[in-house]
């Protein structure tokens, strides 16, 4: 039996990504094993959010081949998406993956590498319509589940590689989401963490109008899920509208994760972020207002490019 180690950088999208690929392999009759361990094939799932990120999804495509020197190394996801050419000077890399390509991992790596031959392909995710499922997940905590609702974005804000990596918005169906969680649930699974590229976007591409908080209002209906969390959501999502609905559902953990990025609105501008700080703190206040044991957390990008204000 071959044995198969990941590694998985950055978001809880790629950590749902891995998930779904480590039971392509189990299906085949791999055996999956930790990557410190000797592997026969090492899957690196890659990040490029940041220069550190790029930097760390290096060293360990290199790093994983002194685990054992004949063993087939595995390069995919967001890093790989965007730096073509980076990843044809790393001689230690046999497969180059992009994120569509995730969904025929298998068949790529047993169609080649008994051939003896590198492999690259990689899609142009700008093109791809459609959210592409990646088949059964099993789950990887013993009473949480990360679900992926959604992928791509189009923001475009001004620092920000991750479109290009992941492409234009594509939502899951509904009813796939629901079907999934309904199967966890059965399995014992008490909470789901709702997670995407941008999941604030989820439904902008369907045709009929459906939106988050309609997904969740069924989440909420499901028997033996106890907890819903939202992973990172933008702020402007937070409406009055949806703030007034969603704290109808008693499932739902009052915490928000809402990424301001900066506390200067010219920087905010430059950023291509479409609120003020103005419009930041009455979201915040919406939510207070309607829980009153609310925890937010935030990101912040200090030293922006080109002026920053030290006004914060």
């Amino acid at each position: 039996m071959k044995k198969v180690a990941f590694i998985t950088l950055g978001c809880k999208v790629n950590q749902y990504e891995t998930n779904a690929m480590m039971q392509q392999f189990i299906k085949k009759g791999y055996e999956i094993v930790e990557p410190t361990n000797k592997a026969d094939i090492y899957i690196v799932n890659t990040c490029t959010v940041t220069n550190m990120s790029d930097r760390k999804s290096r060293q360990m495509l290199r790093r994983v081949k002194e685990l054992n020197a004949n063993a087939v190394v595995v390069a995919c996801g967001c890093y790989v998406q965007v730096a073509k050419e980076e990843m044809e000077k790393i001689q230690e890399v046999d497969f180059v993956l992009g994120n569509n390509e995730k969904k025929e991992i298998v068949e790529i790596i047993e169609a080649y590498a008994e051939k003896n031959k590198k492999y690259h392909k990689i899609e142009d995710v700008m093109h791809q319509k459609e959210y592409i499922e990646l088949g059964k997940i099993t789950d990887t905590e013993k009473t949480r589940a990360v679900i992926k609702v959604q992928d791509g974005c189009d923001r475009f804000c001004s620092y920000c590689i991750i479109p290009y990596a992941r492409g234009r918005v594509r939502s899951r169906k509904p009813e796939n989401v629901i079907a999934e969680i309904e199967k966890i649930a059965q399995n014992g699974i008490k909470e789901v963490v709702i997670t995407g590229i941008h999941i604030a976007s989820y439904g902008k591409d369907f045709k009929e109008e459906y939106r988050l908080i309609d997904l969740l209002e069924e989440i909420n209906q499901i028997k033996g899920i106890q907890r819903i969390r939202l992973g990172s959501i933008e702020p402007l999502l937070i409406t009055k509208e949806f703030v007034i609905r969603l704290s109808k559902l008693e499932k739902i953990c009052h915490h928000f994760h809402l990424s301001l990025q900066s506390g200067c609105d010219e920087t905010l501008k430059r950023m291509n972020r479409r609120y003020t700080i103005q419009e930041f703190q009455e979201i915040v206040a919406r939510l207070r207002k309607v829980y009153e044991d609310v925890i937010l957390t935030t990101d912040i990008i200090v030293g922006f490019p080109r002026g920053e204000s030290s006004r914060i």
